[in-house]
């Protein structure tokens, strides 16, 4: 799978270990920056992470910053980018299961690398559960409607 990562600085750290564990589970990314620990502005490079999401150019993005919900806030105002911030392993699986996300955001100050790394594995391995149970795909169909009719496209 292709992957979509940035970060700001809060994040830089933790999206190297995670892009390190996911090149040796043999995907490919594309990194949008920031690649220094100087301050940067989060949407300098969720944005263009976001956009190649929503493009088709990249499987799924995964972006890290100091909480996660500045990227998911950004991510999400994408149309195509359904973005779920997660804390830990149980609501990554039910992001990707339930709510067939392809958006994964991280607080590399609130957990830790092991934590964010266990989370990153879940959430790649999970697959939505709405081909085989119809209610995931209704309920996601009207966010997907939502998104369509109330964000721009770029």
């Amino acid at each position: 799978m292709h992957i979509a990562m940035a970060s700001d600085h809060a994040g830089r750290a933790l999206k190297e270990e995670i892009k390190a564990q996911l090149l040796a589970a043999g995907h490919t990314i594309e990194d949008f920056g920031t690649n220094s620990d100087d301050p940067a502005d989060l949407a300098d490079h969720v944005l263009p992470a976001s956009l190649a999401v929503a493009g088709g150019k990249a499987d799924r993005g995964i972006f890290v910053d100091g909480v996660g919900y500045g990227s998911a806030m950004i991510a999400n105002k994408i149309r195509g980018v359904f973005a779920a911030v997660c804390q830990d392993s149980f609501c990554a699986e039910l992001a990707r299961s339930h709510s067939d996300t392809n958006v994964l955001c991280l607080g590399g100050k609130i957990i830790g690398s092991a934590i964010a790394l266990e989370i990153v594995k879940v959430w790649m391995s999970t697959d939505w559960l709405g081909d085989s149970e119809p209610k995931y795909a209704r309920r996601v169909q009207k966010v997907v409607a939502i998104d369509q009719k109330f964000t721009a496209e770029i």
